[in-house]
């Protein structure tokens, strides 16, 4: 899954489409100015990759890469804050509408999925997960991400859960470090591991954290065959697509070079590999992948939208239902 450089395709990035092994595109906040260009941009990919599957992080609150001319949605933490005030109904109402709601635009632009949701819990020691967390407990936030699923399952958009096994306790930045998280496996097991274990049945795709648990694997997350293939397929029974986080990324770093971060995530058991904002590394790893014979798994056909609503979608009740609830509950501002 790579990415392109702007609102529209130009005939590099035409090339790299055609490419068989080439099987998804990310769109980042450059990518988009409006739903009515990015549906554009995105009939424009599938004009030469039809099978293309299409991503963007749409979660809200600060990561939310379209951002005019759609719902500007809550940050997870204040879906959080309805739980912790002891209304976990209505929390759960407001997860299932605000996925909904998100799921419904993204859909209607032509895009497959937002990586979403976030499943890491809030430690109060990570500035890169933070608002984004569902909360503190390991059973509020399963529960908050079952709703959240719901919601994405009910408007044709498969759900994907990050940072798998939990990246809310290591305090750096894998997007700029590598981070480390230092407890014990019983203390993992115990928390950050418990939304992914509950939910692994609902969840299309898992991304898994580029963090090292060193009571587990020295290597982290996302290339680890312990964490993948024992713990994630093996003992929590997940059967869907597993997608690296960046490969870019700076956590990533630590295996080697672009061609050896490729071949520790296959070998480790990831489906699809994210390579983004490096159109150089993109390349790198390409011509890598069309050496070795790399094929894309069948399974990530089930990623792909399963329902595609017309522009006219806001005369459907349902989203009209939807809006009232979260302003109700005070979660939804003007429109962008």
């Amino acid at each position: 899954m790579l990415d392109v450089a702007g609102t529209w395709l130009d005939a590099a990035d035409r090339h790299l489409l055609r490419q068989p092994e080439v099987g998804g595109i990310i769109l980042f906040a450059r990518n988009t100015e409006s739903p009515h260009q990015v549906r554009e941009l995105v009939q424009s990919i599938r004009a030469v990759r039809p099978d293309m599957l299409i991503a963007i992080d749409q979660e809200g609150g600060r990561v939310q890469r379209l951002r005019n001319g759609v719902e500007r949605l809550p940050a997870l933490r204040r879906i959080a804050a309805l739980a912790s005030s002891g209304d976990m109904g209505q929390a759960e109402a407001a997860a299932r509408s605000a996925a909904w709601v998100m799921a419904t635009e993204m859909l209607a632009c032509g895009i497959d999925i937002s990586f979403a949701p976030v499943l890491d819990l809030d430690h109060g020691r990570s500035d890169v997960i933070g608002d984004r967390s569902l909360g503190g407990d390991p059973e509020q936030v399963a529960n908050l991400g079952r709703a959240y699923i719901e919601g994405l399952h009910t408007a044709g958009m498969a759900a994907t859960g990050k940072h798998f096994p939990g990246h809310g306790w290591a305090e750096a930045d894998s997007h700029t470090d590598l981070p480390v998280d230092e407890r014990s496996e019983t203390q993992i097991r115990a928390s950050d591991l418990v939304p992914f274990r509950d939910l692994a049945a609902l969840l299309d795709g898992i991304m898994p954290a580029h963090v090292v648990y060193p009571a587990i694997d020295e290597q982290p997350a996302g290339f680890s065959r312990r964490w993948l293939q024992d713990i994630l397929r093996s003992e929590l029974g997940f059967s869907g697509v597993i997608f690296s986080d960046d490969l870019t990324m700076a956590g990533a770093h630590v295996v080697g070079g672009i061609t050896q971060r490729v071949d520790a995530a296959l070998s480790s058991g990831c489906d699809m590999l994210l390579v983004c904002n490096d159109r150089g590394a993109a390349e790198e790893a390409l011509t890598h992948c069309q050496q070795i014979g790399l094929n894309p798994p069948e399974h990530l056909a089930a990623m792909l939208a399963r329902r595609q609503p017309g522009i006219d979608y806001k005369a459907d009740p349902q989203w009209s239902s939807a809006l009232h609830l979260l302003r109700e509950v005070g979660l939804l501002g003007e429109h962008a």
